[in-house]
C-alpha cells in the first residue's frame, strides 16, 4: 500500500534502536524525510547510516536528550516543517513505588508526559496551518494493564493520554490527528532489562523468566518491532486522518478486555 507520505518530513524520538529505530525505518521505507534521535552519537549515526542504505531515504541524526530543550530545537530545527511527530522516550527502571524519590517521580514525569507534550507544542500549529500533521504517542500497555514495579511510568503515560485527549478535537478539523500506541512485550532492549530486574528479583535464570513471559501473551511469542513500526507507519499516512485519540494496543492478546 503506498501511504501517500512520500517526501513528508518526520522526527521520530529515540530512534536509535528499539521500537523507535522501526517506526523510522517504516517512516524512512513510505518515503519520508527521517530525522532521528538517540543519546548515543555513534550508535545513532550508525542507525542512521543503516536506515538510508535500506531504504534510500534521508536520514538525519540529532543526537541528545529529547527532554532537553536545547535538543527538542535542534530536532525541529532539522526536520524543517514537520509533517509527522512520534514521540519516544526512555522510561524508568523497574522500582517498588516505596522507593521512588520525588525527583526521581519527578524525571520519570518529565521523561514520559512533559516531553511529548513540549515537543507537539512545537510543531502542532504548523501542521494546521499546512493542513497535514500525524502525532503518534508511544506509550506502553501498561496504561491499559499496569505493571507493578512500572508504576511510574504506567503513571506518566496515563497522564500523557489524558492531557492530550482534550487537544486532540481542535485540530482533526485541519487533519491533524493525535493517537498513542501501547506495545506489549517486544523484542528489545527495554525487555531484556525488564527480564533482568526479574531475575535479579525472584532468583530465577533469563530463560525461565522470558519462557514465563512468552506463556503468558495468547500469541505465545514476542512482538517483532518490525510489526510495531509499520503500524505506526499507517496511522502516520494518509489514509488515517479519520483515526484520532485512539490507544492502540497491540501486545498479542495479552489485555484480556473488549474495550
Amino acid at each position: 500500500m503506498d501511504l501517500g507520505i512520500a517526501g513528508r518530513n518526520a522526527i521520530v524520538c529515540a530512534s536509535s534502536r528499539g521500537l523507535g529505530r522501526a517506526c523510522a525505518e517504516a517512516l524512512a521505507q513510505a518515503g519520508c524525510r527521517v530525522v532521528v534521535n538517540g543519546l548515543d552519537e555513534e550508535r545513532l549515526k550508525r542507525t542512521a547510516d543503516e536506515i538510508a542504505t535500506a531504504t534510500s531515504a534521508e536520514v538525519i541524526p540529532v543526537a541528545g536528550d529529547v527532554s532537553l530543550s536545547d535538543t527538542q530545537d535542534a530536532l525541529v530545527a532539522a526536520a524543517g516543517e514537520t509533517d509527522i511527530l512520534v514521540n519516544n522516550n526512555a522510561g524508568p527502571p523497574f522500582k517498588d513505588f516505596r522507593e521512588l524519590e520525588r525527583e526521581e517521580m519527578l524525571k520519570g514525569c518529565v521523561q514520559n508526559m512533559v516531553t511529548p507534550i513540549e515537543m507537539i507544542q512545537r510543531v502542532i500549529d504548523g501542521m494546521a496551518e499546512r493542513g497535514f500533521g500525524r502525532i503518534v504517542n508511544i506509550t506502553s500497555g501498561s496504561v491499559k494493564q499496569p505493571i507493578p514495579g512500572l508504576d511510574l511510568s504506567s503513571g506518566a503515560r496515563a497522564g500523557l493520554t489524558a492531557f492530550l485527549a482534550g487537544v486532540t478535537p481542535n485540530y482533526l478539523a485541519r487533519n491533524v490527528t493525535i493517537n498513542n500506541m501501547l506495545p506489549g512485550m517486544f523484542a528489545t532492549d527495554r525487555l531484556q532489562g525488564l527480564v533482568k530486574a526479574a531475575v535479579a528479583k525472584t532468583g530465577q535464570s533469563v530463560q525461565e523468566v522470558e519462557t514465563q513471559r512468552r506463556e503468558a501473551i495468547p500469541a505465545k511469542r514476542f512482538g517483532n518491532p518490525d510489526e510495531f513500526g509499520k503500524t505506526c507507519a499507517f496511522l502516520c499516512s494518509a489514509h488515517a486522518g479519520y483515526i484520532a485519540n485512539q490507544n492502540v494496543l497491540i501486545d498479542g492478546g495479552r489485555f484480556p478486555g473488549c474495550w
